[in-house]
C-alpha cells in the first residue's frame, strides 16, 4: 500500500515507521503524503475499531527522521517550497488532531524536518543515542514545518531560539533537561518500552483518552476561561457515554472496566 512506510498493527497499538534507511528516513513529498494517508485512515475507522495509540518511528539504528531531502529540496521554486512546507504543516494538524495519541519513538537522528516530525507527536520517547536539532540556518534556510512554532511551545522560546539560531543539535539528555523529550531509554529498549506504555493507554477509556488530547490541544494556547470551558464541555458530554458508566461502575464493583469505545 505504502512505498516509504510501514504500518505494522498489533492492536490495539500500531506501528508507523518511516522505511528509507538507504536516505537516513528523509522526508521527501511523498513520505509526507503517505503518513498523511496512513493517519487518516486509521482516524477514518469506526471508534471501536482505532488503535488505541499509535508509535511513529524510523527504519534502522541511525536516523528516526534526519532532515528532509536535500537532494529533493535543492529543486523547489519558492512556490513548491511554501507547498512543501503547507503540506508538512498539514501532516502536522492531522496528527494532532486524530483521536488517538502518538507516540514518538526517536531511535537516532532527529534534525530539521525530523525533530519537526516528532514535535508533532503527543510525547517523545527517545533512545540515548538520539540527536535533534533544528540546522536549517546552516543552510540558508529556516525551519518549516512548525519548528519555529512547536519548538517553542515544548520547550520555551529561549531555548527554541538558542536552537534554530545556532543550528546546532543536541544529544538525548540535554533534550530531555529542557523538556524536549518525555524519557530517554537504551536503544534496545526503546521500541518495547514505547509499546508498552502504548498498552498502557490501550487500558484506557478510548473516548475519555481522545477527548482529553483535543481539551490540551485546543486550550494550551487561549485564554484560560475559554480553556476551561472547552474542559467543561468535554467532562460533560463523556457523561453520555457507555464507556463512563462502565468505568463509573467498575469502579463501585471493585473490577476492571471493559471500555467498547462507546
Amino acid at each position: 500500500m505504502f512505498e516509504t512506510i510501514l504500518v505494522s498493527e498489533a492492536l490495539p497499538v500500531v506501528t508507523v515507521t518511516v522505511n528509507r534507511p538507504q536516505k537516513l528516513n528523509a522526508l521527501n513529498a511523498q513520505v509526507i503524503r503517505e503518513l498523511s494517508e496512513a493517519f487518516g485512515a486509521l482516524e477514518s475507522r469506526a471508534p471501536e475499531a482505532r488503535p488505541r495509540a499509535v508509535i511513529l518511528t524510523g527504519a534502522g539504528e541511525k536516523a528516526f527522521v534526519a532532515g528532509a531531502d536535500i537532494s529533493e529540496m535543492s529543486e523547489l521554486t519558492p512556490a513548491q517550497a511554501y507547498a512543501f512546507s503547507a503540506a508538512g504543516h498539514r501532516l502536522g494538524r492531522l496528527m494532532e488532531e486524530v483521536s488517538f495519541p502518538i507516540i514518538a519513538a526517536v531511535n537516532g537522528f532527529a534534525l530539521g524536518g525530523g525533530c519537526e516530525l516528532a514535535l508533532c507527536a503527543d510525547y517523545i520517547f527517545a533512545s540515548e543515542r538520539a540527536k535533534f536539532g533544528q540546522p536549517e540556518t546552516n543552510l540558508g534556510l529556516m525551519p518549516g514545518f512548525g519548528g519555529t512554532q512547536r519548538l517553542s511551545r515544548r520547550v520555551g522560546l529561549g531555548h527554541a531560539r538558542e536552537l534554530v539560531y545556532a543550528g546546532e543539535p543536541i544529544d538525548a539528555a540535554r533534550a530531555l533537561s529542557i523538556g524536549l523529550v518525555n524519557r530517554v531509554v537504551p536503544a534496545a529498549e526503546l521500541l518495547s518500552v514505547a509499546e508498552q506504555h502504548g498498552r498502557r493507554i490501550a487500558e484506557q477509556a478510548p473516548l475519555a483518552v481522545a477527548s482529553s488530547k483535543r481539551a490540551l490541544n485546543r486550550g494550551f494556547d487561549i485564554e484560560l476561561a475559554a480553556a476551561s470551558e472547552i474542559e467543561a464541555t468535554a467532562f460533560g458530554a463523556l457523561f453520555a457515554t457507555d464507556d463512563a458508566r462502565e468505568g463509573l461502575t467498575a469502579f463501585l464493583a471493585k473490577r476492571r472496566p471493559a471500555y467498547q469505545a462507546r
